[in-house]
Formats: structure tokens, sequence, C-alpha cells
């Protein structure tokens, strides 16, 4: 596809002299390279438009780096923040493009260029569709800057991709709730973390787990003395997604004939679990909201197990699912935890399509949601695989015990994220998590078809259970 007449018609103004560089492809049966993943590994320059009450601005930013939207504000003395979703839609359908070009004053916007970018020999920028990028020297790029700001205002994500501290997790928010005291966060962990106990239904789970005598008339007696719970349990056995014979009549008819004991006993300590805290009113504009991506990474994992071979030592379907609807858990933590900072970083979100939210999390707090959401699991003395899987579920070269909870749903919210559910960039699953988990591609791509295809089915079980 040719360089958009539009960022042509621009760069000859300028009379701008440029190439045009293919992107690069993988390896992979696809031959695909995920455009914001592609623009990291080149070190290309990309951008994003913010906005406030004054107006918008065009932001040139390395692509490996992260937008610091505080340093941008804190500079020009104003409130930006990345566009609405469908404003940016209608801004390139507008100009016939895939992505927004990296080009000073594009479509007439102000620019602010980060000063990292005038440090290159040469560039390659976003020109605004994927399979392409323009490659200018640096007095070509100098010459598109004329009324454009220069700035500081990113941060490598190089020093963010990691938490190398020997700490442990509970020493690494202790110590990160103590560095906010110039922010007004001055409790200690146990008077910040201002959270109800875990539920009494929940507490009896557990404990059920652990019981050898257990059956099917000891959960249904914990869950129905918990309606709210029970009838959770009902609709989601009664939903068309598992497509039950007949009427499901009964809490012990959902768990003996089509969700199975310990189903229900993992579904039921999640439910109890993801109702504890409550959902923040202002999350990241544009991601999938709580419920919906809970059970679309629940369902996709429980279709991951089930496509690893029998001969093969699978991960336990209850608390595999369990793991994928929980996954998202540390959302609701950080909401509770540190609400005035919550906000900053969905605006971060927004401001940073290109960044896994974690890194956001480790610029902003010093720490990570999956972090606080782990330490607070164990707290509640839930599964130590469900402990794993939230606390690891980004680190997928974790190889300790229960290693494989955790990359089951890395692998799920990859494959969620390439279809557009969840938040981040969109990137192919490494070939070692396949083969460490005895996973092949194509079968692990059906189950992401098939579950597109049930989309109204789980959208229905996602609504009554964000009620």
């Amino acid at each position: 596809m040719p360089v958009p007449d539009s960022v042509k018609q621009l760069l000859n103004t300028q009379k701008v002299s440029y190439s045009v560089s293919p992107a690069p492809t993988t390896v992979s049966e696809t031959d695909r390279v995920w455009h914001q993943h592609q623009l990291r590994n080149s070190g290309a320059a990309k951008s994003q438009i913010l906005q406030d009450q004054q107006g918008r601005v065009l932001v040139l930013i390395p692509a490996d780096c992260l937008l610091d939207l505080s340093a941008i504000n804190r500079q020009l003395g104003r409130d930006l923040r990345a566009i609405p979703n469908s404003q940016l839609r209608n801004f390139i359908d507008r100009h016939q493009l895939e992505s927004v070009p990296a080009i000073p004053k594009m479509a007439g916007l102000p620019t602010l260029v980060d000063r990292r970018l005038l440090q290159r020999e040469s560039l390659l920028l976003d020109s605004g569709i994927a399979d392409q990028l323009l490659q200018l020297k640096q007095a070509d790029f100098q010459q598109t800057l004329e009324d454009a700001s220069i700035a500081d205002i990113t941060v490598p994500l190089s020093s963010l991709e990691s938490n190398d501290s020997d700490l442990d997790d509970e020493t690494q928010i202790r110590n990160a709730i103590h560095n906010f005291t110039s922010l007004r966060v001055k409790q200690r962990l146990e008077e910040t973390l201002e959270l109800p106990p875990l539920p009494k239904s929940a507490m009896r789970i557990i404990k059920l787990r652990v019981d050898p005598k257990a059956d099917v008339s000891d959960l249904a007696e914990i869950v129905e003395m918990d309606p709210s719970l029970a009838a959770q349990v009902i609709s989601w056995a009664a939903s068309p997604y598992y497509s039950a014979p007949g009427k499901i009549k009964s809490l012990h008819d959902a768990i003996v004939r089509v969700l199975g004991f310990d189903m229900v006993l993992n579904l039921s300590l999640g439910l109890a679990m993801g109702k504890t805290l409550k959902l923040p009113q202002h999350g990241p504009e544009g991601i999938t909201p709580y419920w919906k991506l809970a059970v679309y990474t629940a369902a996709a994992v429980e279709g991951l197990v089930g496509a690893i071979p029998r001969s093969q030592n699978r991960p336990s379907f209850g608390l595999a699912y369990l793991s994928g609807l929980l996954s998202n858990f540390g959302y609701l933590v950080l909401a509770e935890v540190f609400p005035p900072h919550f906000e900053l970083i969905s605006r971060h979100i927004e401001a940073n399509p290109h960044v896994q939210h974690e890194m956001i999390d480790r610029h902003i707090l010093g720490i990570t949601r999956e972090q606080m959401a782990s330490c607070l699991a164990e707290l509640w003395s839930v599964p130590q695989e469900i402990v794993i899987a939230l606390r690891h579920q980004n680190t997928p070269k974790y190889d300790g015990e229960y290693h494989e909870y955790a990359k089951i749903v890395h692998v799920a919210q990859l494959l969620l994220s390439q279809r557009g559910f969840g938040y981040g960039p969109s990137v192919d699953v490494p070939a070692y998590l396949y083969e460490e988990l005895h996973l092949a591609p194509g079968p692990a791509e059906a189950v992401l078809d098939n579950l597109m295809q049930s989309l109204d089915e789980l959208d229905d079980i996602a609504r009554q259970l964000g009620g």
C-alpha cells in the first residue's frame, strides 16, 4: 500500500526527503507483526493525539518509550489526555489512514516532540500505514519541526519492564506506600488496604477444597447460604453457552448435570472474590469491561486446557478456569488501594496503547496490580495455584511451582488481545510458551475462533455478573 496522500503532501510541502522502509515480517505461519510491536522493535517514532479544553496536541515519541502525561501537563500547564477512541477512529478514517502518522503538524495540529527523537542520526516514523515506515535523516526530520515544541516527556520502557529487586512483594508494597508520603498516602499497608474481609461463603469454600470427604451436598449447602451467589451459579449453568439439556431447576442440578463439583467450587470462589470489591467508576476509556473480560478469559483458559493432549500433565480445569476468571482482579485492588492514582494510571493507559499496563503501574506506583492482587489472595488463603497465576500472569518466563497456571492465562490474554479484547498492544504468542504448555498454535487459535462464535452467550453471563 502506498504512503497516504495526506502524508506525502505534507512532507512534499515541507520539501523533506524521505524513503519508504517496508515493515518487517515474522517467520510464523501468519507472517505478521502487530503494528505497535513492530514500531517498538524498530525503534520507530509513533504519535498520539491529546486534548483538553484548550484544544488538541499531536505528540511524537519513540515507540520504545512511555508517554509521561504528568510530565507533559506539568511542562505545558494543561490537563491533556488521549482523545476518545471514537474520535481517534473518525480522524483516521477522515484522512484515509490506519494509524496516526508520526509527522509533525499532521492535519495542522500543534506538535510536541520528545527530545529523545532528536538524538538519533536517522529515524523511522509511523507512516499511517501498517506495512510501511518512513525513513528520514535527522537533518530532514529537523526540517519538519518548525513551530514544534521540544520537551522531555518519555520514560524508556526498558527501565519499566522488570523489577529486579530481591525484596518480596509485601515489602515492595510497603515501600511503595511509604514512598507516596509526598502524595498524601501515609498509612502503612494494613491501614491503606481498607478492604472488606473475604466473604464467609468464600472462606467455607476454601476449607471445603481441602476436605477429602466433601461432596456435592456440602458444596450446595455453602453456596445456597448466599442467595445471590447461588442464583449466579444456576444462571451460569443455564446459559446457552453450556447447552445443558432441559431446565436447570436447582443448584444441585447445576452442579451434577452441567458444571461439575470442581467447576462450581472454583467458580463460586471466583464470584465471591470478584464481588468483594467495587467496580471503579472511571477506568480507562475503550477497554473491555471487567466482568466481560473475566468471563472471556476464563472461557479461553478452559478451552486451552482442553486443547492440551490428555497424555500431557494438564492444569486442573477448575483451578485454571478460576485463574482466568480472577486474572484482572488486580484492577479492582488497584482502584481500591490507590484511588487518587487509579485515575492517573487510567489516563496513561489511554495515552499509551503500545505499552503493557504493568509498566505503567511501575512508572506511577513502583509496583504492579498483579503484586497487590496476589498478596491479597495469599492473605485470604486462596489456593496457591491462583496466587501464582495472579502474580506471574505477565512474567511468562517464570518457571517456579504452578507456572503452568500463569502461562496459560498469559496465552489466553495474548490471544484475546489479538482479537481486540483487554488492553495493551497485540503481540504474537511466543513459541516457547506453546511448547512448555504442550499446546499447538493451531488448536489454540481454534479455541479462540470458537469463543468468538459464543460472544452473545458469554456477554449474557457477564451482564448477570455485573448486575
